[in-house]
């Protein structure tokens, strides 16, 4: 991290960066792994209570879609696993391909770690399946002992690591997205049946031409629908299983932030449908709003919650229910494919996660820095090793009657033993000496700059010590309410954080929707060359309904202003370019809405309430010592030398 003293040369400045639609599906996770559960449990109730036939005779019951001669037929637990779970997948697609381009993954050699060690947790998990299993008649689903379940493992990272970092869980949402490429590649190599190329050839066409679509005027979205589909619906026929479809639809699905001018240009219409509301006018504005997001956030927004709360629960319910008796629980305890489930899962997880990361960081490959510390990597390897959905998906398609059942077994045990497995980890890792944790941190890979300039002590407004180790950057509108509201929020903050903080305000006047907040930002710039600065701009968001010219003299006199002087440099615009600057570098950061908060050149996603933003502050204040520590411990060593 940095701060206005420390110099971030030969960093990447970038202009977006890990976006609120992240943390909700991070927060949609979570809570979709408790309907995950829920769902799972009713399951199993109903495979065993009285009249359980009935569980198989409605899963099994056939359905089919026809029109004249031609139609598909499946059974209702087909449809679910290889219809509805194609939306699950373009999910996963989607917010891979947002990860990559506004995310942690957007500087690609930060996808190598987690790539390298979500391949070294499969080929470990395998490697300990097929030794329970080899020659035997259960080797044959060894892709069942391979994926991590995303919704599952981010549940239980939040169970095992409630303050955990966010680093934490980027990591494990982009090693279990790796999975479950994984898990699609390996269902379509090895356990599609006859493929027919001919519907294959379609299916790909028909993808080229959604390709093409992302050229497309604002008519696109219907067309690119009826593509989908037909892409779906090739797949299904060729003999590949059509969960494909959604992977590939979500990676040529682009993400990226409403620009400045989009978002002007809908509070223009949104404006001319108030002054003449018209049903023609109020379709433009519609679109106009919807056009200033990219498809991936509309996509993301409309799909997450179904799949997270309706979809990945109704796969639940129509694959976990499974009968238990007596001689199944007496054969599944010696079984090689339940065993080997529950070993992979639970031992060679973690440890292939772990063993692969170690590799990937040594000398050989540029000594890489991990993002997240060592003791955190391996309690993540442990959240890894539960598989659900695609094992559930693959064990299907590898096994039948008892030995399904005893895969299905492997597979639910494996997620009650991780969480178990995870839980101690990291309370284990809350007993760990302060220095050992500083210096864990230290050594973990800086943290990307969203925040494209760096705060000059000699240009910015600081308030607060110029040499304190966090730095809270707002991008404001002195008319904005809502950063009116964030006012005594930020002076709380500082006067609890007076040692370790320091607080810069920029300017980012929204003229679209507040006239007089450019007036009001380059009024303050007046007064600050008076060395009134904080005053005037804490008068200015205590009255943010007074902001004419005369309203600005009144406060400039009460502050005790030369107000002939203050006059003078407001009306002739003098510091309009510096004002300009700073709307330049909240372009540059990404920003186009106040207020916008950066802690140590990271912008902050969510709430801005004390305990959240306290919160933060420490996180980096801490992350801030460690990397001091780690560097001084290297100094001295040198200096030894």
């Amino acid at each position: 991290m940095t701060s206005g003293t420390v110099s971030t040369s030969g960093r990447t400045a970038w202009a977006r960066n890990l976006a609120a639609p992240v943390r909700n599906f991070l927060q949609a996770e979570t809570a979709g792994a408790v309907a995950l559960v829920l769902a799972v449990a009713v399951a199993l109730v109903w495979a065993n209570v009285p009249g359980w036939h009935s569980y198989e005779n409605v899963w099994t019951t056939k359905l089919a879609v026809t029109l004249g001669s031609h139609g598909i037929e499946n059974d209702l637990r087909g449809w679910v696993n290889q219809g509805l779970m194609t939306l699950f997948f373009l999910v996963v697609g989607l917010e891979t391909k947002r990860e990559l381009d506004l995310g942690e993954l957007r500087e690609r050699t930060r996808l190598g770690i987690p790539a390298v060690s979500a391949l070294g947790g499969m080929v470990a998990a395998l490697a300990i399946y097929l030794a329970f299993n080899a020659g035997g008649p259960g080797a044959h689903g060894w892709g069942t002992a391979m994926s991590t379940d995303t919704a599952l493992a981010l549940g239980a990272l939040a169970l095992a690591a409630p303050t955990g970092s966010t680093r934490l869980r980027v990591f494990l949402l982009t090693l279990s997205v790796v999975d479950d490429l994984g898990a699609l590649v390996v269902i379509t190599v090895a356990y599609s049946g006859h493929v027919a190329f001919g519907w294959l050839g379609i299916a790909i066409a028909m993808f080229g031409v959604l390709v093409l679509l992302r050229y497309a005027g604002s008519w696109r979205g219907p067309f690119a629908v009826m593509a989908a589909f037909a892409i779906w619906l090739a797949l299904f026929k060729s003999g590949v299983d059509p969960v494909v479809a959604g992977l590939a639809i979500g990676l040529v699905t682009s993400a990226y932030p409403p620009s400045r001018e989009d978002l002007q240009r809908a509070t223009e219409l949104a404006r001319e449908f108030r002054e003449q509301p018209t049903p023609e006018l109020a379709y433009s504005a519609q679109r106009g709003l919807t056009a200033a997001l990219s498809a991936n956030d509309r996509l993301q927004f409309r799909l997450h919650p179904w799949t997270s709360f309706v979809i990945v629960p109704l796969f639940a319910l129509a694959n976990a229910g499974i009968h238990l008796d007596g001689t199944l629980l007496r054969d599944a305890v010696t079984s090689p494919i339940t065993l080997g489930i529950v070993v992979a899962y639970c031992v060679g997880k973690p440890l292939g996660i772990t063993g692969a990361a170690w590799i990937g960081t040594r000398k050989m490959f540029g000594r890489p820095r991990l993002t997240v510390t060592w003791p955190g990597l391996f309690g993540t390897g442990a959240v890894a090793g539960m598989g659900f959905t695609a094992s559930i998906l693959i064990a299907n398609l590898a096994f039948h009657g008892e030995a399904l059942e005893e895969a299905k077994l492997g597979v639910l045990a494996s997620i009650v033993i991780s969480t178990l497995i995870a839980c101690g980890i990291f309370q284990g890792i809350k007993h760990l000496p302060d220095a050992v944790r500083l210096r864990q941190l230290g050594r973990t890979a800086a943290t990307l700059i969203d925040l494209a300039e760096d705060v000059d002590p000699e240009r910015d407004h600081i308030r607060g010590k110029h040499d304190a180790p966090v730095t809270l950057v707002e991008y404001g509108d002195f008319e904005c309410p809502f950063c009116g509201n964030a006012e005594p929020i930020v002076r709380e903050l500082l006067a609890e954080n007076d040692a370790s903080l320091r607080y810069v305000w920029r300017h980012l006047p929204l003229t679209d929707v507040h006239p007089h907040a450019q007036l009001a930002a380059e009024a303050s710039e007046a007064a600050a060359v008076q060395g009134r600065f904080w005053e005037m701009h804490d008068q200015l968001l205590e009255h943010q309904g007074a902001l004419e010219i005369e309203d600005l003299q009144h406060y400039a006199r009460e502050l005790e202003l030369e107000v002939d002087q203050f006059t003078e440099d407001v009306m002739k615009r003098r510091f309009a370019p510096h004002v300009a600057e700073d709307v330049t570098s909240a372009d540059a950061s990404g920003v186009s809405g106040t207020p916008t908060f950066f802690i140590n050149g990271r912008r902050h996603q969510g709430v801005y309430d004390v305990a959240t933003l306290t919160a933060q502050v420490q996180a980096a204040r801490i992350a801030r010592l460690g990397h001091a520590a780690v560097k001084r411990a290297d100094e001295e060593r040198a200096g030894r030398r």
